[in-house]
């Protein structure tokens, strides 16, 4: 039984760690960007909706299930470095149903652009504006 007044455990969005629970794989990209990788629908949720900053760069697989994924952004630049941008959609590509057909789209955005209306299922958002870009995919 859990008391009313403890503190929830702690959070560390550059470790995908959402109160004391991973909720993201990490990895690190050649510019040596972190980039985070949701481990299931709920825990997409999580890390775009509550361990993202607005700031960062939210990619997900177009038209298909898959893990969304997060390059984070402490300095708040406009557009991630190439070679980040690329790795991370080869693993959003990867972690996705998408991950044997060859090159697949990968739409990516702000994180502010993402949202959840009510009643969509663990894992769905609604993107405001994003871009897509192809990547073969990739698991490590």
């Amino acid at each position: 039984m859990k008391s009313g007044g403890s503190p929830p455990p702690p959070s560390d969005p550059e470790e995908g760690i959402h109160q004391g629970r991973s909720v993201a794989r990490k990895f690190v990209s050649p510019d040596g960007w972190t980039v985070l990788v949701g481990r299931t629908a709920a825990d997409n949720d999580v890390l775009s909706l509550r361990l993202a900053s607005p700031k960062d760069f939210w990619l997900h697989v177009a038209g298909d299930s898959g893990s969304h994924v997060v390059i984070r952004n402490p300095e708040g630049i406009q557009r991630p470095p190439r070679e980040t941008l690329q790795f991370a959609a080869a693993l959003a590509a990867g972690y996705s149903r998408a991950r044997s057909g060859g090159r697949v789209a990968v739409h990516w955005t702000q994180r502010s652009e993402v949202r959840k209306p009510r009643g969509l299922p663990a894992g769905k958002v609604a993107l405001g504006r994003y871009r897509t870009i192809h990547a073969s995919p990739r698991t490590h």
